[in-house]
């Protein structure tokens, strides 16, 4: 058998253990700083401890369609709906089927209920369609307005739109850029004559194509046309939707000044890849939604646009319809390529980020009502949470009597590794809950109390390590160093073991249970930073002692209780001898 040289380190030997104490205590101190500075000094709540609100969606029967009520279409609506609360910053929110019609939202308190309400319902029906007349709104009980205000399809109408000082009837809100060519095309319509009474709105424009991009509208389109009246919020919402996407069909301005006759859908919103809220300094527009299309829309778009740019106002707009109203009908003055395109108009930074939030995550298949809100309250979800807690603090409580019982000092090593890996847990979440929407609930609480028994695990396998070696007859600073490797390699197939255990359930659930998991995952994995960085160390440090290094009989290394005697100096010098001779 091979002997070690003369000052020789044993296997698994910290040279500066002082440096990896350092390591964790700065890592502990920049997270409790972070803490601290952002405002987030404890964990984001879930539902069942914060309260929050319960969301009730009833679908409708699409127009058209046939038995669209169904399993695959509800799965699918909860798959959106999901994505587009966590689109919002939400997490720990719950979307689920409720009987065969039913999709309740449940979002935990800190969220902008108003805002979830109005876009988890919300269908995103994305289409771009040609703009073949274009008017002012004007109620059925109004006076009607002369020939030349009435005319959607005057240069001469569009001209006066463009003067701040006196708006023409047509004149809209709505936003009317989109690229620099529709840009261009907003700021400098062709000029006109004065005014001139319309022709018919059935009468064919001189730029019909066999596309579709005409002037033509159909007699029954004329008359819902002309009955349409866009200031009453239930025609505005419901102008069209009964429409195909290759139908032609009618509909409002989302302010409901402006109606339209729109040609057949020659984009949809399937083909849009990526939409996202910016704020554009270049030409001063504000918050815009830029929208990124894949191949096959961007092909679509440059030849809607190119056949747009070579015809008169309004028929060289196009209408960015969502939801069977019209969001902005920039005009078109050459075809746009490259797969992408701008939405501007009057958008706030949260407007924009609504928008590219809908339509990031795609339409929902079916047309959803808000049934019920309700207010959820946090009181029966904190008696559960008293109740776990008071069980946790028995658990731990009895954990710390156990080793002081039979550990006696080396409890100390044992109890400030629970310390800061609590301390570290703590940090963690209350950092991730801004950070990616982390949600404490009840579930993750057990996750956490679970994760005592763990920790604890690895200090035991530690410590019965060190005394296997003490019993070789070893002295107290070789035997942490060559019991670590063996007790290194036992903590992590354990906590691999559980990790991957808390993986598998992580992405295996949905829910609640997903916060059992995450808050397990997280735990087993600093259980074996803090082993690494601050329990075998910090022994490490002890081991050099008096009162541990001596086997103090409260050092809980004491060789009478583990049945050997003490080493002996002469022994050590003869072993000494020996390596020398060999």
């Amino acid at each position: 058998m091979a002997v070690p040289k003369k000052g020789r380190r044993s296997p698994g030997a910290h040279r500066h253990p002082g440096r990896a104490l350092a390591v964790i205590l700065v890592a502990l101190a920049a997270l409790v700083g972070g803490m601290f500075l952002s405002g987030n000094t404890h964990p984001r709540l879930g539902i069942d401890l914060a309260g929050g609100t319960e969301i009730t969606l009833t679908a409708k029967n699409t127009p058209g369609q046939r038995n669209a009520i169904n399993p695959t279409n509800m799965n699918t609506a909860v798959n959106i709906i999901n994505r587009r609360v966590n689109g919002l910053g939400v997490s720990e929110a719950e979307v689920q089927t409720q009987g065969s019609s039913n999709i309740v939202v449940d979002i935990p308190k800190g969220t902008n209920t108003q805002q979830a309400v109005n876009q988890v319902g919300t269908t995103a029906q994305l289409y771009f369609r040609p703009v073949l007349s274009e008017t002012a709104n004007i109620p059925a009980s109004s006076n009607p307005p002369s020939s030349s205000s009435r005319s959607g399809s005057s240069s001469g109408s569009k001209s006066k739109a463009k003067e701040p000082a006196t708006p023409s009837p047509s004149h809209t809100t709505q936003g009317r850029a989109v690229t620099d060519a529709l840009k261009a095309g907003a700021s400098s319509p062709s000029p006109s004559p004065s005014p001139s009474p319309s022709p018919s709105p059935s009468a064919p424009s001189n730029s019909a194509s066999s596309s579709g991009l005409d002037s033509a509208t159909p007699a029954d389109l004329q008359k819902q046309f002309t009955a349409l009246d866009c200031s009453n919020a239930t025609q505005r919402a419901t102008a069209g939707e009964s429409a195909k996407p290759s139908d032609k069909t009618i509909g409002c301005s989302q302010d409901g000044k402006t109606k339209y006759v729109l040609g057949a859908a020659a984009v949809d919103g399937k083909d849009v890849s990526k939409a996202q809220a910016v704020y554009d300094t270049q030409t001063g527009a504000g918050w815009i939604v830029t929208l990124d299309f894949n191949g096959t829309g961007a092909k679509k778009f440059a030849d809607v646009t190119g056949k747009l740019a070579s015809q008169q106002s309004p028929n060289n707009q196009f209408a960015i319809v969502l939801d069977n109203q019209v969001v902005s009908s920039p005009q078109v003055s050459s075809a746009i390529t490259g797969g992408g395109a701008q939405i501007s108009g009057s958008f706030t930074q949260q407007s924009a980020e609504d928008l590219a939030n809908v339509l990031s995550y795609g339409a929902l298949p079916l047309s959803f009502s808000t049934s019920d809100v309700t207010t959820v309250t946090p009181q029966l979800g904190g008696e559960q949470l008293q109740g776990g807690l008071i069980a946790g603090a028995v658990g731990l409580a009895l954990v710390v009597l156990y080793l002081l019982a039979y550990y006696r000092g080396l409890s100390f090593v044992a109890v400030v590794s629970l310390m800061v890996s609590a301390a570290l847990t703590y940090s963690i979440m209350s950092v991730l809950g801004p950070a990616i929407g982390f949600a404490l609930n009840l579930p993750a609480v057990s996750g956490a109390i679970v994760a005592i028994g763990i920790t604890a695990d690895s200090f035991i396998v530690y410590f019965e390590r060190i005394r296997d070696e003490l019993r070789r007859g070893r002295s107290l600073a070789p035997a942490v160093e060559r019991a670590w490797p063996r007790a290194r390699r036992t903590i992590l197939v354990s906590d691999f073991v559980s990790f991957l255990a808390a993986a598998v359930l992580f992405f295996a659930s949905v829910g609640k249970v997903q916060g059992f998991a995450f808050t397990l995952g997280l735990t087993t994995a600093l259980d074996v930073v803090v082993v690494y960085l601050f329990t075998k160390p910090l022994m490490t440090i002890l081991a050099r002692k008096k009162f541990y290094a001596s086997g103090h009989p409260w050092s809980g290394l004491d060789p009478k209780s583990l049945g050997v005697q003490a080493p002996l100096r002469r022994a050590r010098r003869t072993t000494r001898t020996e390596v020398k001779e060999a």
